[in-house]
């Protein structure tokens, strides 16, 4: 009896020990069960709750609409029966936009307006409710870019930054937020950037005002879903908008601006500017929460979320290879001002192409 009941208990002993060995393996299948279920469950709610919404007719305003991807896509909600409201800081190139939509058929009201000025914002926004009646879409797409070593940039650039990319935005959505919640409906995109997820060197007051903007818009989302306001927020790569020679440039301003130029000038490391329209203004009919634009982008995202050391070590790498802060020390260029031979030979045809097809080559006021 006691030899069985040894047995007995060696069994048990072993049958415990299999059971804890298996223990792991069966909660790791339990909790992806369970991840499965609530995927599916998710995206049976978001079939059920963020049915697209027809574009026609509708009143929205875009930020830094004049050129890039502003114009572009002022051009794309125009072809979906849009009204359109577009502001900018040039008075002239916004005319040329405004000409450029109105011959597209579009209805398009174009107004002076610097969304780092809260008080001119309000102003402005005024106004295309007293035009339209209301602002169904606001899109947070004005910004800058200075590229330049951290050893070049002073704390203005860095305020500079977040004056535009971040307190624009915060400006306008301040603004549209108490309408939209009245009427319990609206869409709020706000173009961020692949720099937003991932600091890239050389481009650093970017990187923190856009760090900033994917905070205010993932947050917005959240706080505003109760008022029936869906909030997108927009992680572009590189796009070949014909931007790069209105962005500003330190250090060895010639050589910055040729790594720049290049690298958004080719399909294989840019995608379209009207492709990349045409994807946000699905994301906006949909209400989604987040587009990430570009397999490279969407590639270092990852990287970032698995590896985050490795891909920190491997920016340290990259930033060897950039152009070292000596040369014209603080001074500010923009890139069409720093131009060389390089950045004038076929390999950047077409973005010089997409500059003249965007407004983006005429002369910006200071």
């Amino acid at each position: 009896m006691r030899r069985a009941t040894g047995a007995t208990r060696a069994t048990r002993s072993a049958g415990a020990t299999g059971a804890t060995r298996r223990s792991p393996a069966t909660r790791a299948a339990r909790a992806l069960g369970l991840g499965a279920a609530a995927g599916t469950a998710w995206l049976l709610w978001r079939r059920l709750t963020e049915a697209p919404i027809s574009l026609g007719g509708r009143v929205v305003v875009i930020t830094g609409g004049s050129r890039g991807l502003g114009l572009v896509l002022a051009r794309e909600f125009a072809a979906h029966g849009c009204r359109l409201a577009i502001c900018a800081r040039d008075a002239e190139e916004l005319e040329r936009a405004r000409r450029d939509l109105v011959e597209r058929g579009a209805d398009v009201y174009a107004a002076v307006c610097d969304v780092a000025d809260e008080p001119r914002v309000r102003a402005f926004l005024s106004d295309v409710v007293a035009r339209y009646g209301r602002v169904d879409v606001l899109v947070n797409n004005a910004g800058i870019i200075q590229v330049g070593p951290l050893e070049t940039m002073s704390a203005q650039d860095f305020r500079h930054a977040l004056d535009v990319n971040f307190f624009g935005a915060l400006h306008t959505t301040l603004a549209v937020m108490p309408l939209m919640i009245r009427r319990h409906a609206g869409r709020i995109v706000n173009i961020t950037s692949i720099g937003g997820k991932v600091a890239v060197p050389h481009l650093l007051p970017y990187d923190c005002a856009k760090f900033a903007a994917v905070a205010l818009s993932e947050g917005t989302r959240a706080e505003l879903a109760r008022h029936g306001i869906k909030v997108t927020t927009v992680v572009p790569g590189l796009m070949r908008t014909g931007s790069p020679p209105n962005a500003l440039f330190k250090g060895k301003a010639s050589l910055e601006y040729t790594w720049f130029a290049l690298g958004d000038a080719t399909p294989l490391t840019a995608t379209s500017a009207e492709r990349a329209a045409r994807r946000i203004v699905e994301a906006t009919r949909r209400g989604e929460a987040e587009v990430t634009l570009t397999w490279q982008a969407r590639a270092l995202r990852l990287v970032a979320g698995v590896l985050p050391g490795a891909l920190a070590d491997g920016l340290g790498a990259v930033n060897r290879l950039l152009p070292e802060p000596g040369g014209i020390g603080s001074a500010q260029l923009r890139g069409r001002d720093v131009a060389n031979a390089l950045t004038r030979s076929p390999v950047t045809a077409l973005l010089r192409r997409a500059a003249r097809r965007n407004n983006e080559l005429a002369a910006p006021s200071a």
